[in-house]
């Protein structure tokens, strides 16, 4: 009898921990954000940077209380769907959004998975923050899309540039896959190349996604002599491939490109061979990284093991989306209010030191404010890390 009653006083005590653990996360309404984006394959490690940078800050900011907008204290939840670099996927991913309620999404990662899901988001309410170039996604008629990061037709004439005054570039060649994002990449690049005075020798050679061997694709191009190769829409898995051949096949000029790469597959896929490649990298630099960007930073590698310097341009999404919340409350069912309070908005920039403001930018470009205002840092890869190579804005 005795132990009957301990045993009932102690599940009574068990359920009472629960409840009270439940009632502690009900504390809060739950506000959900979206994820979709590319987690798996060859490029994974663009969205892996989005999913982990939004991840660890919803977790940072509900650990401290939850986020207040008009009164009301959120916990961030946030739901992931990988897409899988396909544009079916990728649709199919913006309709889970949408039946659950959500309208405020990150990604997708590449050009056409952000064309495809334009319909689904325009048509049910959905602001999504694209790491995609194609300017018709953010020049009106088109309103739902804001682009989260650089353009390369922003990164690639400021890189060029630079090379031409520092590093006398004369000549430059371009490579792309044989898809629509790089090639299009390519074309802006070589525009862009042009503008600015540089000799374009080879813009025609594509490869395959899959290539395993890249000596006979690269084997043309090194014909060329350019002093600068151009690695158009690199993904992170193909990318030390590339430098490695180029390298191998007795290359010694500079080698760049506009989309951001991962530190740790370079030097594992190449090693010292992709010492001095140049790549756009996270928004922050230790000069700029305020105490919170560090903070982040610290965060993130506890939560997993490792840290993607592209998360330093990845953690502004979810800030831009909340901040931009709160100066309208309204906006959390009604993204015209969002989208009416971007033109004026301006926020503390949390992440970097100074009087820096989180404000939308794209006029330039696009001929409204549909792009977040990140710093341009572009990075030179040395014996197993990024180091800073110059800084730039963008309007």
């Amino acid at each position: 009898m005795q132990r009957r009653t301990l045993m009932k006083a102690t599940l009574t005590a068990v359920s009472l921990i629960a409840l009270q653990a439940t009632a502690a996360l009900a504390e809060n309404t739950v506000l959900k954000i979206g994820f979709v984006g590319v987690t798996s394959g060859p490029a994974a490690a663009w969205g892996i940077s989005n999913q982990r940078s939004m991840e660890t800050r919803a977790a940072w900011i509900n650990e401290t209380g939850g986020y207040e907008i008009g009164g009301t204290t959120y916990d961030i939840e946030i739901v992931s769907f990988d897409d899988q670099k396909d544009p079916k996927r990728a649709i199919a991913g913006m309709e889970k959004m949408a039946q659950e309620g959500i309208h405020y999404v990150v990604g997708p990662n590449v050009d056409d998975g952000a064309a495809a899901v334009r319909p689904v988001a325009e048509s049910n309410g959905i602001m999504y923050f694209p790491y995609a170039f194609p300017k018709s996604l953010y020049e009106a008629p088109a309103s739902n899309a804001v682009l989260g990061m650089v353009a390369n037709y922003q990164s690639g004439p400021a890189i060029y540039k630079y090379l031409m005054e520092d590093k006398g570039v004369k000549t430059v060649a371009f490579i792309a896959a044989n898809e629509s994002d790089p090639l299009s990449q390519r074309d802006g690049g070589v525009e862009a190349a042009k503008a600015l005075g540089l000799e374009v020798v080879s813009d025609n050679v594509t490869y395959q996604v899959d290539t395993t061997d890249f000596t006979p694709v690269l084997t043309p191009v090194m014909r060329s002599r350019p002093d600068l190769l151009v690695l158009s829409g690199v993904s992170p898995a193909n990318a030390p491939q590339l430098i490695r051949s180029a390298r191998e096949l007795g290359f010694q000029g500079l080698i760049s490109t506009e989309t951001a790469q991962d530190a740790g597959v370079l030097a594992e896929g190449a090693g010292d061979l992709a010492n001095g490649f140049i790549s756009v990298g996270g928004a922050s630099t230790p000069e700029l990284a305020s105490p919170m960007m560090n903070e982040f930073v610290e965060r993130y590698t506890t939560m997993f093991g490792e840290y993607n310097d592209e998360s330093n341009t990845k953690v502004y999404a979810l800030e831009y989306i909340l901040e931009t919340l709160k100066a309208d409350p309204s906006a959390l069912t009604d993204v015209g209010a969002f989208q009416a309070t971007m033109d004026s908005f301006e926020a503390p920039n949390p992440y970097m030191n100074g009087d820096a403001k989180l404000r939308y930018v794209g006029m330039s470009s696009f001929g409204q404010k549909r792009q977040v205002a990140v710093p341009l840092v572009v990075n030179v890869y040395q014996d197993g890390a990024f180091e800073t190579l110059f800084v730039a804005e963008v309007d």
